[in-house]
């Protein structure tokens, strides 16, 4: 058994958002996504894994294939594989997502 505090995975900077693997297997995948206010990941697609979005802290609008959701802290999102998602920060106050998927994301995997 291998455990994190996913504390330790918190990091900011105002240049881009920042992405730190927590775990990583053969058969799946743990990110920690942060947010500075006004930053945006995506769109992100994977033609092969799904992927669970969590919101850790703050607030997040995420749009996939053109659906948008405001989400608040501990809200969640299923993106199936195939589909394109973008994540912004819907505050002024930092935010932490935690992402999963499963199977790891492919090589190939579209991110803009």
């Amino acid at each position: 058994m291998e455990n994190r505090n996913l504390k330790r995975f918190v990091h900011f900077s105002e240049d881009a958002v920042r992405k730190e693997t927590v775990f990583e297997t053969a058969h799946l995948w743990t990110q920690v996504l942060c947010f500075e206010r006004n930053q945006t990941l995506g769109p992100v697609t994977d033609m092969d894994s799904d992927a669970v979005f969590t919101i850790v802290a703050g607030e997040a609008v995420f749009l996939v294939n053109g659906k948008r959701k405001r989400l608040e802290q501990w809200g969640t999102v299923l993106v199936p594989a195939g589909d394109a998602v973008t994540v912004s920060n819907a505050s002024v106050d930092p935010l932490v997502v935690l992402v999963m998927t499963a199977p790891p994301p492919a090589p190939h995997a579209v991110s803009g």
